[in-house]
């Protein structure tokens, strides 16, 4: 008999133990992968099913990493590191049953998508803030202009529009589909403008820290 939270897997007659944490991820830690998944978030998938998930930033956000790592910490085997080929600060999570479900979702095919059921998922005010601080930009001039951006850059339009459908449902947020050039191609992107942008920073900014303040309009 194997310990409870173990799995088998025989490779080449040789038994191999592989672990897969299974305390229940809480609400609030959904709500955080979710966000990041949408954003820079990645979940690794090993050879025998294992999945984590990775986080990595700069060290302008530090402050960010080690805030992720607190909410993650029952998931979490050790602190965050920083590389010392490009001073990011990244840290990795155990394998658990729940992070196999994410990745299942969005992951189907090995390359991240944004899954058809997203509006399930995309319903906390805290990963839309945690989506923005990961992948999102400010456009402000003083006095006369703010908008907000998410770098959806490597997702398709239909999934584009789909996001911005489930901004307007679930929070809201009215907001449209724009092309900028990025590395001389043209990628859709979610611009929130006039419409929609109060009410965006009315739900993310409880939730944005010192490290992203940059990220919002001075006069808000």
């Amino acid at each position: 008999m194997f310990p409870k939270g173990t799995r088998r897997k025989t490779i080449s007659r040789e038994v191999v133990i592989i672990k897969v944490v299974m305390a229940k991820i809480s609400e609030e830690q959904k709500a955080i992968i979710t966000g990041t998944l949408l954003g820079d978030g990645y979940i690794h998938k090993d050879k025998y099913g294992g999945c984590r998930l990775e986080i990595k930033h700069s060290e302008s956000q530090k402050e960010y990493v080690f805030w992720l790592h607190q909410k993650l910490s029952t998931i979490c085997p050790g602190l965050p590191k920083k590389r010392t080929d490009n001073n990011q600060w990244k840290f990795n999570t155990e394998s658990n049953s729940d992070l196999i479900n994410f990745r299942r979702l969005f992951y189907p095919n090995g390359l991240k998508v944004v899954p058809k059921n997203i509006s399930e998922f995309l319903t906390n005010p805290l990963s839309l803030a945690i989506w923005y601080m990961d992948d999102g930009s400010l456009d402000f001039r003083p006095k006369s202009h703010y908008a907000f951006s998410l770098k959806t850059n490597a997702f398709t339009l239909e999934e584009c529009r789909l996001l911005s459908k489930v901004l307007d449902n679930n929070f809201g947020i009215i907001s449209s589909i724009q092309y900028p050039i990025c590395r001389s191609k043209r990628y859709p992107q979610i611009y929130i403008g006039k419409t929609g942008r109060d009410r965006f920073v009315k739900i993310i900014e409880p939730f944005i820290l010192n490290c992203f303040r940059y990220k919002l309009p001075k006069y808000n």
